[in-house]
């Protein structure tokens, strides 16, 4: 896959006024002038912001993205079922926001935006989600995240007084919560440093753990049946390997608060980009197996 970075990701979002707009507008045009202007309102701060976040690439501007893009086909989706026939401006939307989603979604960019907050010589890739978050809890986070942003704002346009505060007052912390929590998911990553290679991962790890080059055996994909300590919480793909040659004092998560600290010469995660990672290793001196 070539690596051009957040680019794609930029460019399909730039034209989605363009290509989304004109069914959001036509399914917008029986509702009620608050609802109208309340609406749209969202919809340009969302595209704004949006495109405001993929032009400055950082961990932060990662998950103001993947929250917001999904947002766009569910809206265009909404925007195509309202109306009495499915138009063709609803079918441009509906292709044009989901062309958008997935360039997000893409690995390359998810990389470009994670390794815009490195520092240096630094190198930053990132880790894959849990197989076990991706099939319920972040789903259900951004929807709580999405429906704490909107249901407020657009139930007091619709003179819903009591409901509308009641959205606000629940739904707005609830979204800054949701929002913390679905930070944590880009903050997971693989940093090549000048001394060897840190794994970065809230999930697995209370606290980063640096891996000097002088002490890795190899890194190379993990052969069916190891006995390493497995630190992808079970998340889809080929995960990689790595041997130290001396046991590490390892400080991992055992449970909801829970630590404990085990010796380990093996450890297992599973990269995004198992290939790409494995050349940067190759790159930095770190033998591959």
């Amino acid at each position: 896959m070539p690596d051009l970075g957040h680019w794609p990701a930029r460019v399909v979002w730039l034209v989605l006024p363009f290509t989304a707009g004109p069914a959001l507008a036509a399914a917008l045009d029986p509702r009620s002038a608050p609802i109208r202007l309340t609406a749209s309102t969202l919809l340009w701060v969302g595209w704004a912001v949006t495109l405001g976040a993929t032009l400055v690439p950082r961990s932060v501007s990662l998950t103001v993205v993947r929250t917001l893009a999904p947002a766009a086909l569910v809206a265009a989706i909404w925007a195509t079922l309202a109306r009495d026939h499915v138009s063709t401006a609803g079918v441009v939307a509906i292709a044009t926001t989901a062309l958008a989603l997935g360039a997000i979604f893409l690995p390359t960019t998810g990389e470009a935006f994670v390794d815009g907050s490195s520092y240096g010589p630094e190198r930053r890739m990132t880790l894959r989600t849990p197989s076990g978050l991706l099939l319920g809890p972040v789903p259900l986070t951004w929807t709580v995240v999405v429906g704490g942003i909107v249901a407020g704002p657009l139930l007091l346009a619709g003179r819903q007084w009591a409901a509308g505060a009641v959205a606000v007052v629940v739904g707005v912390p609830a979204a800054a919560l949701g929002v913390r929590s679905l930070h944590q998911l880009a903050r997971r990553w693989v940093v090549f440093v000048p001394a060897g290679l840190v794994l970065h991962d809230p999930l697995a790890l209370p606290e980063p753990h640096l891996f000097l080059r002088s002490s890795i055996r190899w890194l190379g994909p993990a052969a069916a049946g190891t006995d390493a300590i497995d630190l992808t919480g079970g998340a889809a793909g080929l995960a990689l390997e790595l041997e130290l040659f001396e046991p590490l004092d390892l400080l991992r998560r055992t449970g909801r608060g829970a630590t404990a600290t085990e010796p380990a010469t093996h450890l297992l995660f599973t990269p995004v980009r198992p290939a790409a990672l494995l050349d940067e290793a190759r790159s930095r001196r770190i033998t591959v197996r």
